[in-house]
């Protein structure tokens, strides 16, 4: 599973989402759902506005997590 890692980075930084939200131009629900990992995709526009405002790349907002092995 991929997860963005954004609340992290925001943390690490000492920035606030409400500084975030204020620069990708996105409504808060919608922000709110992204940054949370409430959604199952995101725009490729969405995602180059976090690169660019937090300056990484994807990789440095994306995280891997393997699934968990289902019980048979």
């Amino acid at each position: 599973m991929l997860r963005l890692r954004v609340l992290e980075i925001l943390q690490e930084r000492r920035l606030t989402k409400y500084w975030l939200h204020k620069r990708i131009g996105l409504s808060y629900q919608n922000f709110n759902k992204m940054v949370n990992n409430e959604t199952r995709s995101i725009q490729y526009d969405n995602l180059e506005k976090l690169c660019q405002i937090l300056q990484c790349t994807p990789n440095d907002i994306f995280q891997f997590l393997p699934d968990e092995p289902e019980d048979e």
